[in-house]
Formats: structure tokens, sequence, C-alpha cells
């Protein structure tokens, strides 16, 4: 089935991306943090990378 707070981390991160919106951005930031915790260390490692995108994103808009 896989992590659900995983996969809803990931579809945040990719409606962020696709938005211009501020609060799109929030969302997808505390997804990612909520989902750290509870997540294996080969997910930790993709949240990251998904976590640098955002910023990468966040920061050339």
């Amino acid at each position: 089935m896989g992590n659900r707070l995983f996969q809803e981390a990931r579809k945040y991160v990719e409606i962020a991306k696709n938005s211009a919106g501020e609060e799109t951005v929030s969302r997808a930031k505390n997804a990612l943090s909520s989902a750290f915790a509870n997540s294996t260390v080969a997910e930790q490692a993709q949240l990251r990378e998904m976590q640098q995108e955002l910023e990468q994103y966040s920061q050339n808009r």
C-alpha cells in the first residue's frame, strides 16, 4: 500500500510546483514535515530531494 503521508507529500509538492500560491507551498512544506518522521530511510532521502525542489521553486518564482 505504501506510506500515505509520503504519498501526500509527493502530491502536494507537485501541486505547489504547478501553482503560484504561497498557501500551496506552505501545505507542501507541512506535508513533507509530517511524512518525514514516519518514513523509511529511503523515503526520507526522497523527501529531502522533494524539499530541495520545493525550495528551489520557491526561490525562483
